[in-house]
């Protein structure tokens, strides 16, 4: 998460497959919440240059939304709670904002585990499909 290499759905499914489904969710959850928070503490630390530099891409798409700071929150917690968002770049850019920090780790911690318990249940049983691991 702090350092955008792999996908987080590749480290759910890792967590899954290594600790089982509880587990592997429980793990997931507590490292990517404190890599969202430590993305948009860089993010406060570092500003717009770090962020840009991370996606110019997504740095372009999603810079409009600054603009209007209540519509980003909004904004950000239904792609914190949805499993389809770029979550890692809207941490970073969050730090953007004018958002507390108090405020964007309850919208982490209110909205992540449902997204992450959609990918490691539905990674868990695709990998188990997949790899073979059904033992029943």
């Amino acid at each position: 998460m702090v350092i955008p290499i792999l996908p987080g759905a590749i480290g759910c499914l890792a967590g899954v497959l290594i600790f089982g489904p509880l587990w592997g969710f429980v793990y997931s959850y507590v490292g990517i919440s404190l890599g969202s928070l430590c993305a948009f503490l860089l993010a406060r630390r570092y500003g717009a240059p770090l962020v840009r530099n991370i996606s110019p891409k997504n740095y372009e798409k999603y810079i409009g939304w600054l603009e209007q700071d209540n519509k980003f929150e909004k904004f950000f917690a239904a792609a914190i709670f949805f499993p389809v968002a770029p979550d890692d770049f809207l941490c970073y850019l969050a730090g953007l904002t004018r958002m507390r920090f108090r405020r964007m780790a309850t919208i982490i911690f209110l909205c992540k585990p449902f997204s992450i318990a959609l990918y490691s249940t539905g990674l868990y049983l695709t990998g188990v499909q997949v790899l073979g691991l059904m033992r029943w």
